[in-house]
């Protein structure tokens, strides 16, 4: 099958690009019910008659934006010149979005549509765009999940069926992706590339090879579909350099790691470094919390900043304590970390809790219910605000904690 996919390929997108559907000639929709109602535009002033033939289509196609979605004057105006969108009577714009009313779109779906891909009000809807969705609806990706799908990446409804959209989705088949996940999956534009999915499908024949098991190729992540997207070779270095910084190809965080490594060069990498060195971590403790967290190295300078000088500075923790526990990263600091943790130190300040009783694991990665049980209800009693402020995530944070 791997074959296959790189002769269609060279057969397919000699060129490696992707083919896309025009025809923008006028196609009433046939099959459209009688009950779906039409959108339609006001009709243009006698000013608009002594008009230049192409401002007068800009005109109404401005009007028809304005009073078939309710956008703004600006957003009307400046969707019609995107990509010359523009049109001089309502029925081709209507029948399109008859048809997608009619595959179970509802106004807000195709208002954000049209948004992102004015451009899709061109097209023929019985020739171009029903032969699309009704492969949708053949693979399974309908209703919601379909509204789901046009709404993140209308642009898919532009690709080709026979030199784009079928061949992906054949290679989704090698990839094994779920059809659950299917839409999901071509929500992102970058993920109907022909062309890509070849190279991440190579890619995964590399990672199989290597021993990576099946429960780790969820490729409808998009950390693990960007860190196949590179060509053999490199992904063979990428995968060497992960190995050799302790992971196995059988661990959950092996795929992570490749990612990080993927995107990261060695210049950003001592870049990091010396981002944590400034914090106070050594290298082993680096190499720690990359192996336990791997995106531990791909986090914002500026966030990470920010929870560590409060775990460090206000907390009193040691920087390698975050690093024995780099998940702590993750969270937000105004919703769990400021809460949690002033509620940790009100109790320490009350004789309540000991500090060596609690670590930065037990007060940050536990579930809100067991966090709630062990240190507010638990104490409601003793410290009757303790339970008001902390749901209000409240102003504990302004307690002294020095």
């Amino acid at each position: 099958m791997f074959g296959f996919c790189c002769k269609r390929l060279q057969l397919l997108v000699p060129s490696c690009s992707i083919a896309v559907d025009s025809g923008f000639h006028s196609h009433g929709f046939q099959k459209t019910p009688p009950f779906i109602t039409s959108f339609s535009s006001k009709s243009l002033s006698d000013a608009e008659i002594d008009k230049p033939q192409h401002e007068k289509g800009r005109s109404f196609t401005v009007s028809y934006l304005i009073n078939s979605f309710g956008f703004s004057p600006e957003l009307a105006l400046s969707l019609s010149k995107k990509l010359w969108v523009q049109f001089e009577s309502p029925e081709k714009p209507d029948s399109v979005i008859k048809l997608l009313k009619h595959y179970g779109l509802n106004d807000t779906h195709v208002s954000e549509m049209v948004k992102k891909s004015p451009r899709l009000l061109l097209f023929k809807a019985e020739k171009t765009l029903l032969p699309k969705l009704e492969f949708f609806s053949s693979i399974g990706i309908v209703g919601t999940a379909l509204a789901r799908l046009l709404c993140m990446n209308p642009r898919i409804l532009i690709l080709s069926l026979e030199t784009s959209l079928r061949p992906c989705y054949d290679i989704t088949k090698t990839l094994r992706i779920p059809d659950e996940k299917l839409a999901y999956f071509f929500s992102d534009f970058r993920r109907t590339s022909f062309k890509r999915l070849c190279i991440v499908a190579r890619s995964v024949q590399v990672l199989r090879a290597d021993g990576v098991p099946e429960s780790s190729f969820r490729m409808w992540e998009s950390y693990n579909f960007n860190a196949l997207s590179f060509d053999s070779e490199k992904v063979k270095e990428n995968v060497e350099k992960v190995i050799s910084m302790g992971f196995h190809p059988s661990s959950a965080t092996f795929l992570r790691a490749l990612y990080v490594i993927s995107v990261t060069d060695a210049s950003k990498w001592e870049q990091k470094m010396e981002f944590y060195r400034n914090w106070g971590l050594t290298e082993d403790d680096v190499l720690l919390a990359f192996r336990k967290s791997p995106l531990f190295m791909s986090f914002s300078e500026k966030i990470v900043s920010s929870k560590m000088d409060f775990y460090v500075n206000t907390m009193g923790w040691q920087p390698s304590d975050v690093a024995g526990c780099p998940d702590v990263l993750n969270y937000s600091l105004e919703k769990r970390i400021i809460p949690r943790c002033s509620v940790i130190r009100l109790l320490q300040l009350e004789g309540l809790i000991a500090k060596e009783d609690v670590s930065i694991s037990t007060i940050l990665k536990t579930s809100e219910k067991w966090f709630l049980e062990r240190f507010v209800i638990k104490y409601q009693e003793q410290v009757p605000e303790l339970l008001t402020s902390y749901q209000e995530k409240s102003v504990l944070q302004n307690l002294a904690l020095d």
